[in-house]
């Protein structure tokens, strides 16, 4: 697999009670996952282009999770 040009899909994340500030490290802790290309955080929602041949939509939430935030699918 060499990128992640035709295989990226994009998922909506709700994330309970991140401010904006707080989805800067949210979006670090995403992106530092393998088949993360992008991650941009809003207020209470972030949004991740991701590899699904490498993780799925459970990864992504419990890397939300580890940042101590609860997350679900929008």
């Amino acid at each position: 697999m060499a990128g992640m040009t035709s295989n990226a899909t994009r998922v909506l994340l709700g994330v309970r009670g991140m401010t904006r500030d707080a989805g800067t490290s949210v979006a670090a802790a995403l992106t530092a996952l393998p088949g993360v290309s992008r991650a941009t955080p809003d207020e209470g929602q972030i949004e991740v282009h991701y590899d699904p041949s490498q993780l799925t939509v459970m990864d992504l939430v419990r890397a939300v999770r580890t940042q101590g935030f609860l997350a679900g699918m929008l």
